[in-house]
């Protein structure tokens, strides 16, 4: 298992510096703090909005029209955490097929764009993770807006996720 995790690992890091020079015409770059890798920081659309079928990275990161988007005010645990890899399932399993529709709010985290996601039908992405007890709210960043959905048990669930969240 060691072995394929670091074969893993460099085979991603080497397709996301890939990535980065395949898009530096289309942003501007920025080096990363400790990193000789530059990462991409995304244009802000001039709508605010992103609209199309989209990619999931993980279970609160999902890529809009080659845009990263940061789902806003929940947080899900990291692919190699407890839980990690079934938060990011349950987001496939919401988005599959569906065109989402991405209200950006104008933060930037990391090389991601910051906004809350949508189904055709309405439903926020980010409170069907919650409800799901795959994600928790984030209340700093959310003010509690998902707190209420949270499943009981969720946060011992996924603490390590929860520690970060107060």
């Amino acid at each position: 298992m060691g072995l394929f995790r670091l074969l893993f690992n460099t085979y991603c890091a080497r397709a996301a510096q890939q990535t980065v020079q395949r898009r530096t015409h289309q942003t501007r770059l920025v080096v990363v703090a400790g990193t000789n890798a530059p990462a991409t920081l995304p244009a802000m659309p001039a709508s605010g909005f992103l609209r199309s079928k989209c990619h999931v990275i993980d279970g609160d990161t999902i890529v809009i029209a080659r845009t990263k988007i940061r789902l806003a005010g929940i947080d899900a645990p990291e692919l190699d955490q407890p839980w990690g890899q079934k938060s990011k399932w349950a987001m496939v399993a919401i988005c599959k097929g569906e065109v989402i529709t991405a209200e950006l709010n104008g933060e930037r985290s990391y090389d991601r764009l910051v906004g809350s996601c949508y189904l055709p039908d309405g439903r926020d992405i980010a409170a069907e993770l919650v409800k799901q007890g795959l994600a928790l709210d984030w209340p700093a960043f959310s003010k509690g807006k998902y707190r209420h959905l949270e499943p009981d048990g969720a946060r011992r669930k996924l603490w390590k996720v929860s520690h970060r969240t107060g």
